[in-house]
């Protein structure tokens, strides 16, 4: 490789990332986000020339798009081993029934794979490629499908996504294509082109090939404007997001799962409406459009007038936002159902059985059974269980818990138990019993919470979540059961963390 130390190119990426790695902590690792092509491929040479080998690695995303993604992985492969860099490639899967572009289900495969390698290589920074070119574009973009100011503040220079383990960093993102180009041809790097960039069926190609060339004619500066106006759209999005802040103080409920109806309706449009752009982006959600999110308000507010939250119908990205008690949220599924059954429930039915375990973990319901043996003499239970959600404090016999298969099932709608009385009370079997869905209302349980899995003995419920145990099903071996016999407390505990 040539040496390029006095070319105005050279410098212009190298000081770019000196001041992205000055930005870090002493000795921390970074990740470059390495497709192999011409951005990445200078990214990288430029880091291991700054920062050594020894602090970066390359990972390498192999989607199986092209005929040829075997080819890049090779070469990137060989790149990076020839720079000393440590090399780790994944392959994904790109889903095509989201109704997602092929182009976004993609990214949104590549950054999810991106995340789950940093998190396993314990790096401090990822740092992706993109430059003003790319900036430029996606303003441009933006622009002409009529975005808002978060799409108009386009791509940071550093961001951390909810849930991302690290930061994403974009150390070349003031510099020109052009330049990027000259530092690579100077430096003799060798790249890979992917053949999807040329096709102009693609929006971002068509702008890149077609029109950004004529405007740079007309309008040379015009990639620094649209960097301007990036910038100013940022500035005004982190106002926007500091007043939807201190709105979320007065109108979130539940760890801002949900919103209060009352307290929302009370804010003007133009700030109900920027509250909810926050909330759902605070939640994962797609954008919305604004005539989605106005429709959403205004029926909101139609709600609030006539007290009926049933008539609410507005779908977005495989939710429904409803109204129930006094609560605006977003359920799982088609709003069809009625907000007060069970909407949560997994359309597929799932049953699992108990192995025995004392700690039972049900992620594909986000929580734990605990079978806590209880102390005779104090009533207590022997397992540490500190910050159990559940209010039940009664106790079965243990051997009910053997006396059939042991399973978590999916609520399936209708099922019924009785709560009132205690175990071997002649009423038990006799008084009426109750539905989960008219138990779960009269506690107040939102129904984002209600779908849990259902503890069953055989064919007989035993004992749910947030309500406690079938007295009727406990009923059943409380009369043969030994009074001194060990006895069993279940909690259910839900997951700190909702994925």
């Amino acid at each position: 490789m040539t040496s390029t130390a006095d070319t105005p190119a050279d410098r212009l990426v190298l000081d770019a990332v000196s001041v992205a790695l000055g930005a870090l902590p002493a000795n921390s690792r970074i990740a470059v986000a390495f497709s192999g092509g011409v951005d990445s491929s200078v990214l990288l040479d430029a880091v291991v020339r700054v920062a050594g080998a020894s602090r970066c690695m390359a990972l390498h995303i192999h989607h199986g798009l092209s005929t040829h993604a075997d080819a890049w992985l090779a070469h990137g492969e060989t790149f990076a081993r020839e720079r000393g860099v440590e090399f780790v490639a994944q392959r994904v899967e790109v889903s095509r029934e989201s109704g997602a572009s092929v182009e976004a289900a993609a990214r949104d495969a590549r950054y999810r794979a991106l995340d789950a390698m940093c998190d396993a290589h314990g790096v401090h920074a990822l740092w992706l490629a993109q430059h003003a070119d790319d900036q430029a574009e996606t303003v441009l973009l933006q622009l002409l499908r009529g975005a808002g100011l978060p799409g108009l503040a386009a791509m940071a220079p550093e961001y951390r996504p909810a849930g991302a383990p690290v930061a994403r960093v974009r150390p070349l993102l003031h510099v020109l294509r052009a330049q990027i180009e000259d530092y690579a041809q100077r430096r003799r790097l060798r790249w890979i082109d992917d053949e999807s960039n040329a096709d102009t069926r693609y929006a971002r190609n068509a702008l890149r090939h077609e029109i950004a060339p004529v405007l740079a004619v007309h309008f040379p500066g015009f990639r620094d404007a649209l960097a301007r106006t990036a910038a100013h759209a940022a500035s005004a999005q982190r106002l926007l997001d500091a007043l939807a802040r201190i709105d979320m103080e007065t109108v979130s409920r539940d760890e801002a799962r949900a919103l209060s109806h009352a307290a929302l309706l009370a804010l003007d449009d133009d700030r109900a409406l920027n509250l909810l752009r926050y909330w759902m982006r605070s939640l994962g959600f797609a954008a919305a459009s604004n005539a989605r999110l106005a429709d959403a308000l205004r029926q909101l507010r139609e709600v609030g007038e006539a007290g009926d939250g049933h008539q609410l119908r507005i779908d977005h990205a495989g939710h429904a936002l409803r109204s129930y008690r006094g609560l605006v949220y977003w359920e799982a599924g088609d709003s069809s159902e009625p907000a007060d059954e069970t909407a949560l429930i997994e359309r597929e039915s799932s049953e699992l059985a108990w192995q025995g375990e004392s700690v039972w973990r049900l992620p594909q319901w986000r929580g734990t059974f605990v079978f806590a043996s209880v102390d005779h003499a104090t009533g207590g239970a022997h397992a540490a269980v500190s910050g159990d959600t559940e209010t039940d404090t009664d106790t079965i016999p243990a051997e009910l818990l053997r006396a059939a298969v042991l399973s978590a099932r999916s609520r399936r709608g209708g099922e019924r138990i009785r709560v009132s009385g205690r175990a071997g009370a002649a009423n038990v079997t006799t008084g009426p019993s109750r539905t989960l869905k008219n138990l779960f209302q009269e506690r107040g349980i939102p129904a984002w919470k209600r779908d849990v899995p259902l503890l069953y003995v055989g064919d007989e419920l035993l004992f749910v979540p947030f309500i406690g145990l079938n007295r009727a099903a406990a009923a059943h071996v409380a009369a043969s059961a030994n009074p001194s016999g060990a006895r069993i407390r279940i909690i259910w505990r839900e997951d700190l963390l909702i994925a």
